[in-house]
């Protein structure tokens, strides 16, 4: 259950978006993803880009922010999301890009832009030992407005002979970056080892 306790009001936001829009996306991820579990075992990256599609989806849905509707640069483009009225080429004020990952602090990304990231962490929980009927929890929600200086390059480590990982922009000292940057955080989750799992009370 997605708790108004759990969000922190001082964290700034992008212009226009409301906590009421990001509470009601946390709803859509988890209650969409639900039966998509089988892609996270075999696929854990794969699962991962589908949460981020999933909030962005949702914010489209609930808040002043929009995806392109032009499909073909939908999904090629930065950002994932700019704010209705914006234009085409919104400034980074504007733009929103949403992002999802399993770990409790790394950040990738395919471009290095400024702009605003909301980050979905999320936990699976097969047991649902959090949420009856829930396998799949947003358990802490980071927003950030990030310039360009902030990404370095990781490279690719793709070959010819296929595989390996395309190049992508990490997040400088993520930790550091990101701490008290949470705008919501459950407190029924704990972090072990960097890992993030239920805390069952304990």
């Amino acid at each position: 259950m997605v708790r108004k306790a759990d969000f922190n009001p001082d964290i700034p936001l992008p212009p226009g978006l409301t906590v009421t829009a990001i509470q009601k996306a946390i709803d859509y991820i988890e209650k969409g993803l639900t039966d998509l579990i089988e892609i996270y075992l075999e696929q854990a990256n794969v699962f991962s880009a589908l949460v981020g599609i999933y909030g962005a989806k949702a914010l489209d849905a609930t808040s002043v922010y929009e995806k392109n509707r032009h499909l073909d640069l939908a999904q090629q483009r930065f950002p994932d999301l700019r704010k209705k009225g914006s234009g085409p080429n919104p400034s980074p004020l504007m733009s929103l890009e949403s992002k999802a990952s399993k770990r409790a602090w790394a950040l990738q990304s395919h471009f290095d832009h400024s702009g605003w990231y909301i980050v979905w962490r999320y936990l699976v929980d097969p047991t649902m030992s959090l949420e009856e009927g829930k396998p799949v929890i947003i358990w802490r929600i980071d927003v950030i407005f990030l310039r360009k200086e902030d990404w370095k390059y990781e490279g690719s480590n793709a070959g010819s002979a296929g595989g390996g990982r395309t190049h992508t922009f990490g997040l400088k000292n993520p930790a550091q970056k990101l701490k008290g940057r949470a705008l919501y955080q459950r407190k029924d989750v704990r972090l072990i080892g960097g890992k993030a799992v239920p805390a069952n009370g304990d």
